[in-house]
């Protein structure tokens, strides 16, 4: 890939400042807190018009008027949870018009429950399957537009396979920092098979790696574990290598928006660039493990996936 002006410590308004998105339509999910309002602020800023998709639209809407002096765009906040399919066909019933830009940003990662009512895994459900609902349902609205779906991953997919046959953790025993890691590589298996399924429809998709921030996806964590993880030091202190939140929604914005992306995808992406390969030389909380992703698991990943969102509806 063409070497980029961006770097690791860009943040998502500048990367937005150097953008024309006007008269193009987003979709943030997510959008109400930590990296999506960062990311939604960003977009608004390039012009684009904006559908902040959000499970508390009180917050939403807060959101909404803080950015609203910045934003080139209209701003509109909408219900949408993604943990029950149902609210994602509701949500995506509820839009008539064309989609340029689907920014699934929105995830969980240490929850209470492990599992949602209906048997699923809460974050293969939130944070895989009903992005890849939303994605299927407005994919006639994206299509023949260089449409870009960005999917936001995480560096705990490296090291976390996702198995297949057992996505919902029955026959293992439950451990929710292994079965994020698996929602993520999960991310990135879409990312992969919708841009082989649907590039000749000028759609394509992405994965970001966002690099580490603290934002409200920590907020069952506790201060030992973040302390365990290496967020903050004995004395609270944060890592000097986390990255602020609107560092972290960069890549992102650089997703969406760059021009050597036009067309490509089933990319990894990571301090606006594409993302190194995992190894030695390359910090903990960044780089791509290869290792995880493959076309076959990608694609047997999607065909689970129909079946799931058809059994689950």
């Amino acid at each position: 890939m063409t070497a980029t002006r961006f770097g690791r410590d860009a943040t998502a308004e500048q990367v937005a400042r150097t953008a024309d998105l006007v008269g193009r339509v987003a979709i943030v999910t997510g959008a109400s807190s930590g990296i999506g309002v960062e990311t939604t602020r960003a977009l608004a800023l390039a012009g684009a018009d904006v559908v902040l998709a959000v499970r508390d639209v009180t917050a939403g809407e807060t959101v909404a008027r803080a950015i609203s002096p910045v934003a080139r765009g209209e701003l509109d906040v909408r219900h949408l949870d993604l943990s029950d399919l149902e609210s994602v066909a509701a949500f995506a019933s509820g839009v008539s018009g064309p989609v340029d830009r689907l920014i699934a940003n929105a995830g969980v990662s240490n929850t209470p429950d492990s599992h949602l009512p209906n048997g699923l895994e809460v974050r293969f459900a939130t944070n895989h399957l009903g992005h890849f609902l939303l994605a299927q349902l407005l994919h006639d609205r994206m299509t023949h537009r260089d449409a870009r779906i960005i999917v936001v991953s995480s560096a705990a997919h490296k090291g976390n396979p996702v198995r297949l046959d057992d996505v919902q953790w029955r026959a293992r025993d439950h451990s929710w920092g292994p079965a994020y890691g698996e929602s993520k590589t999960a991310n990135i298996l879409f990312a992969q098979e919708a841009t082989r399924r649907w590039s000749q429809d000028r759609v394509v998709a992405n994965a970001v790696l966002p690099g580490s921030a603290l934002t409200r996806l920590q907020r069952h964590h506790g201060e030992e574990l973040k302390r365990a993880i290496g967020f903050i030091d004995e004395e609270g202190r944060p890592n000097p290598m986390l990255k602020t939140v609107a560092q972290a929604a960069a890549t992102t914005v650089w997703a969406a928006t760059a021009a050597e992306l036009q067309g490509r995808g089933g990319l990894v992406l990571e301090d606006c660039d594409e993302a190194p390969l995992a190894g030695p030389a390359v910090h903990a909380w960044s780089g791509f493990d290869a290792s995880v992703a493959d076309p076959e698991t990608a694609r047997r990943l999607w065909e689970l996936s129909s079946v799931l969102v058809n059994d689950y509806m």
